[in-house]
């Protein structure tokens, strides 16, 4: 059995959940079908296995080093890196006119999934690269796309996206980095960006910066910001690498997870490097002046999409590992088996450590399973045969993206303390990797929006954009899940489905409420607890969803393949029991806060604690 991901229930989610074979009747993804999917699925899995994982708990250990002129990381980062590129991983989901293999974008998530669970700091470098690229393809121009994508496309060059600043942090309202313009078109940017994941290295030709900046007389706040384009090395007319740009590393920072990343501080206009002969670094905008947050977001959404599902792996790598462990570590006996001379069992056998294993389950089955319907729903956006179909899409993406970021940053960081319970004393050792992945997920509650911001923009904005649209739509494919259950001839679903019924009514009354409070900071004081509840609702519902599939499959209306295979039929079940049991009703406490309109924390005083 693989740690890095059960490629039955990843099947499972992709053709009998999900239905992707019904992508390819469309005429954008007409070449492919279920052997080219997993042709790539298996391709990905390999190079993770072999090449990825191996070096997960070097680079941990031996973080990158800057010497004061350049970076160096183990060898292997390389090597991995190149196998991703030659297998033209970097353009999968990519049109075939940029060199793409125009794969399906749920497709292309899930063979990510595997680089996320297999090493997380690695695979960091093309998700950013790819991000990078996506949002030049729909915003850049044709020459911009002709000099940056098209190596980034094909590996040569990475990319990153530069945002913070030491003074602003999350406030993007407050960056002062500035741009220039100059005669021949360009732009020479002055300023400092922090946290710059993949900042520096030497593993690529050049690294592409996104950088968002402020032109001359720009409005105050968010409005005034623009988006520039800042090579390290400035590109020729011919494709040739040309200048060393003016943006240098001032220093790494040093984080207690994905250590195999750099996170940078970069300074850009230094005069460290003195392009062309003149101070600053040589920028190009992208699109218009003033739109560039606009333009960012939309590498900020797939971001934080790619976040919660980079969660979501390294949740479900550590529920691999520990119930690997659980099924080998003998242990103790039952508690009415007295007699010290009968044999141990393995640890599983005990109720408290198949409880954790389950709660390690629903939490990283689910949230797989959420983030495979968000990238189904990109598909949906592209490819729906109708508007009104492509633009409900459209509208439920926007809604789940805070969800489908901030509930697997919490609750599969959850798993992967549970999975440290498992191994005991060993979990907490470098012996083990269990330890490694709850630190490198930590991260995750902060990386593209920390919980409160992911918080404040659902119930701050998402939840009543457009007349609540999204959110009526959301409700609507909730409601059919429900009756679908109904439909089966399993009892226990039919429960869910009223729970979840009714949990979703008081969710709806419980926003209606919050909204009626008159007052903005009383509205948003709970916010993420408003965050954690919508979550638990939404996986609640997938994993009805999920086990409506499962109880047709047990009742001859799916494939063989499905038929054979009743222990994880069972398994999907029991976790979904489970959720319902166990985690739904904990929403009934976070909903008993939000009506009350509770302003504790609002009104504590800094000066009293």
């Amino acid at each position: 059995m693989s740690k890095l991901l059960s490629r039955r229930d990843l099947s499972f989610l992709l053709y009998d959940w999900l239905q992707v074979e019904r992508l390819i009747t469309r005429p954008r993804y007409a070449q492919h079908d279920r052997t080219t999917f997993d042709a790539v699925l298996e391709t990905a899995e390999k190079i993770a296995t072999d090449l990825f994982a191996p070096h997960n708990r070097m680079s941990d250990l031996n973080e990158p080093h800057f010497d004061g002129t350049r970076v160096t990381l183990i060898p292997d980062v390389k090597r991995a890196l190149d196998a991703f590129n030659a297998a033209g991983l970097v353009a999968a989901g990519q049109d075939e006119a940029h060199g793409g293999m125009q794969l399906p974008a749920v497709i292309d998530k899930a063979l990510m999934a595997y680089f996320m669970s297999a090493n997380c700091a690695t695979a960091a470098y093309p998700f950013l690269t790819i991000g990078n690229a996506n949002l030049l393809l729909a915003h850049g121009s044709e020459d911009q796309i002709l000099k940056f994508v098209r190596p980034m496309l094909e590996g040569r060059f990475f990319g990153t996206m530069c945002l913070s600043e030491p003074q602003a942090g999350s406030s993007l309202s407050d960056i002062t980095t500035r741009a220039e313009p100059q005669a021949d078109g360009t732009y020479r940017l002055y300023g400092t960006k922090m946290w710059i994941s993949a900042g520096e290295h030497e593993l690529s030709e050049n690294i592409i910066h996104l950088v968002l900046a402020r032109t001359p007389n720009a409005p105050l706040g968010v409005k005034g910001i623009s988006l520039f384009i800042v090579p390290k090395f400035l590109v020729n007319t011919d494709g040739s690498l040309g200048e060393r740009n003016d943006v240098v590393l001032a220093g790494l920072n040093h984080k207690m997870g994905y250590r195999g990343t750099t996170n940078c501080l970069l300074s850009f206009g230094e005069g460290v490097h003195q392009p062309d002969g003149h101070g600053g670094a040589v920028g190009y905008l992208i699109g218009e002046q003033h739109r560039g947050l606009g333009y960012m977001f939309h590498m900020m959404n797939e971001a934080r999409i790619g976040v919660g599902l980079g969660a979501t792996m390294l949740g479900y790598t550590g529920y691999l590992h520990a119930l690997d462990y659980a099924l080998q570590r003998p242990q103790g006996r039952h508690p009415q088996n007295k007699d010290p001379a009968s044999p141990q069992i393995p640890i599983i056998e005990h109720a408290d450590v198949r409880r954790m294993l389950l709660a390690q389950k629903s939490y990283v089955e689910g949230a797989l399973a959420l983030n495979l319907y968000c990238a189904m729903l990109v598909d949906e956006e592209r490819t729906a045969p109708t508007p009104e179909l492509r633009q409900d899409a459209t509208d439920l993406l926007d809604i789940l993206t805070p969800i489908a970021k901030g509930w697997p940053s919490q609750w599969c960081l959850e798993a992967n303390s549970l999975a440290i319970q498992v191994l005991g004393g060993y979990g907490y050792t470098r012996d083990f990797p269990v330890e490694q992945f709850y630190r490198d997920n930590r991260l995750n509650a902060i990386h593209e929006g920390t919980h409160g911001i992911q918080a404040l923009d659902l119930l701050g904005r998402k939840v009543v954009l457009n007349d609540s649209r999204a959110y009526l739509l959301l409700v609507d494919r909730i409601r059919a899940s429900v009756q679908a259950a109904r439909q089966t001839d399993q009892a226990d679903l039919h429960e869910y489905a009223s729970l979840l019924e009714g949990m979703l009514a008081r969710l709806s009354a419980t926003t209606k409420a919050l909204w009626s409070a008159g007052n903005l900071n009383v509205t948003l004081a709970n916010a993420s607890t408003y965050l954690e509840a919508f979550g638990h609702v939404v996986i609640a519902w997938i994993w009805l969803s999920q086990a409506t599939v499962i109880a047709d499959q047990q009742h001859g209306t799916s494939s063989a393949e499905a038929k054979a295979a009743p222990d994880f039929a069972s398994g999907k079940l029991y976790a979904c029991r489970y959720f319902f049991r166990v985690e739904l009703p904990k929403v009934r406490v976070m909903l008993d806060l939000l009506t009350s309109l509770d302003t504790t924390a609002l009104d504590m005083r800094a000066q009293w604690f």
